[in-house]
């Protein structure tokens, strides 16, 4: 295949939630194209680091790198001008059909199942749970904690859904807290704010929800949604350390770090045995 001059590809993040969020960050630091797509109403929690924000509020800024919302290729290129990061939606189907990308990662995070297809760039890369590599990705990188934790998959699967949050503190399913029911998600709490056990965090329909652990509030979801029972709502930190919700998390870091080593792989290694 014929390799691209590196500044010119045009990437597509799937998913702007804080992990691709982190991934969004580092391959904007490293000047590539990027474009990061969500749904029209996107779940993520820890709204002050996740460029899905950019959706209801327009523009944020993470760790010093904008993310703007954008509606048509010519806003793209006008983030891509001022080194901003463009947000869209799976809406905005002119703009994706038009964005013809070179790279697509997805960045979902879907725990068992994705749509996603192979052949849908020309390198593929899936993150996290339900990803194998050859069948519905080029590469994948493991988001689960441990040892593991942003390594690249060359052969094989990525581990599967462990279904319980990293241990902090000593505390795991303690600190999120997730829909009773199918409803409307309301709170008055704001994200840095420092709560005790038992105090409400907020409510789905009639049902009000309490912490069970002190802690800050790292991450809730924009309150007014409607949910669906099960889904995360709030991620409480028992470290207590405003300044956290603000920082993009060294997990997601990991796994951009892995996400790069699998770029520079396909086109440095990958793509040009032929040129050895």
């Amino acid at each position: 295949m014929d390799i691209p001059n590196l500044k010119d590809i045009k990437v597509l993040l799937k998913g702007g939630g804080d992990l691709a969020s982190g991934i969004g960050y580092r391959l904007n630091r490293a000047g590539f194209k990027l474009l990061v797509v969500e749904k029209p109403e996107p779940t993520a929690i820890r709204r002050t680091v996740s460029f899905a924000s950019a959706v209801y509020q327009d523009r944020l800024e993470i760790e010093g790198v904008t993310g703007k919302r954008a509606r048509n290729f010519e806003e793209v290129k006008q983030c891509w001008q001022k080194r901003e990061v463009p947000v869209t939606t799976t809406n905005e189907t002119n703009l994706l059909t038009s964005f013809q990308p070179d790279i697509i990662i997805d960045g979902r995070m879907l725990k068992e199942r994705t749509d996603q297809s192979i052949d849908e760039a020309s390198l593929v890369i899936g993150i996290g749970p339900g990803f194998t590599v050859n069948k519905n990705c080029n590469l994948a990188v493991e988001t689960n904690r441990g040892h593991h934790l942003g390594r690249v998959i060359y052969q094989g699967s990525t581990a599967e859904n462990t279904g319980s949050p990293g241990n902090v503190n000593g505390y795991t399913d303690e600190r999120v807290i997730h829909a009773p029911e199918a409803g409307i998600f309301q709170s008055d709490c704001q994200i840095g704010q420092q709560l005790n056990p038992g105090d409400v965090i907020g409510r789905v329909n009639n049902k009000y929800l309490k912490t069970e652990i002190a802690g800050v509030v790292r991450g809730l979801l924009k309150p007014g949604i409607k949910v669906k029972a099960g889904t995360k709502l709030a991620d409480i930190d028992p470290r207590s350390e405003k300044d956290y919700c603000y920082y993009i998390s060294d997990k997601a870091l990991a796994i951009a770090g892995g996400v790069l080593e699998a770029i520079f792989y396909w086109y440095n290694i990958e793509n040009s045995k032929g040129d050895l």
